[in-house]
């Protein structure tokens, strides 16, 4: 099972968490399906009132789409078919509120689900970085998202310089990606803390809020997106260069700062 989800009646927080731990939770065709099921569940559960988002294990919280995963594509540059453009809440009408619990690596395709919680909570081990120029793609969506979330020289440091550095931790909350760093394997407790606050507080009120504040960044976002196939489909080296490169990656340990 690629997913796995808890749900706490007496607090009215369930959790989700991302359980491919062998493959670094990457994000197959069969989790993107699940979530998009899990979502749209949560909207019809009155008992649940806020949600927590992890990732099984210690080494990450989720390294992205899985390199296995098989995406036909049509031959227009106007169309693409992109998995996760729907895996997050927000995509699936979900204005309930989503604590996201971080631990070990977050890389690109986990953008796409970190962009759409309303906070973050980093263990004291967990790095963030976007692999996609090295490996001779566009990070598009991705730095969408993530631009909405960081000072712009941040996230376009993080894009650019892509496997070579990570963003620790106490850098990410230092610029405020991250609300909170806790000791490594902590995330997840303080995260659920947190939502147990927000799910005992009136839900029409919470939610309206989320909306809220979701409504100010929608804009941009879908403007940001409505560029993002052409730049990809213009940018992107083709699939068996990339293939050659993520091959011959360098072993040499990225710089974590």
């Amino acid at each position: 099972m690629s997913l796995r989800t808890s749900t706490d009646k007496d607090t009215g927080v369930a959790v989700v968490t991302l359980d491919r731990p062998e493959r670094l939770n990457a994000i197959d065709l069969d989790m993107a399906r699940r979530l998009v099921d899990v979502w749209r569940e949560l909207r019809f559960d009155d008992s649940v009132r806020a949600v927590v988002l992890t990732g099984a294990g210690q080494r990450a919280f989720s390294t992205g789409i899985d390199r296995s995963a098989v995406v036909p594509q049509p031959s227009s540059p106007y169309m693409q078919d992109d998995p996760l453009l729907t895996i997050g809440p927000k995509a699936n009408d979900l204005w309930k509120p989503v604590v996201a619990a971080v631990e070990g690596m977050a890389c690109g395709g986990a953008f796409y689900l970190l962009g759409e919680c309303e906070f973050l909570v980093a263990g004291a081990d967990a790095v963030f970085f976007d692999p996609h120029t090295t490996y001779g793609m566009v990070s598009a969506y991705e730095s969408v998202l993530m631009a909405q979330r960081m000072p712009y020289g941040e996230v376009a440091r993080m894009m650019l310089m892509g496997t070579a550095e990570r963003i620790s931790a106490r850098r990410a909350y230092e610029i405020g990606l991250v609300s909170e760093v806790t000791d490594t394997g902590g995330a997840l407790e303080a995260a659920v803390a947190c939502a147990k606050v927000v799910a005992g507080y009136p839900a029409a009120g919470v939610q309206g809020t989320v909306r809220a504040l979701w409504a100010a960044k929608e804009a941009a976002r879908a403007a940001g997106f409505a560029q993002a196939p052409c730049l990809v489909s213009l940018g992107n080296l083709p699939a068996e260069r990339q293939a050659e490169l993520f091959a011959g990656r360098s072993a040499a340990d990225p710089r974590v700062r």
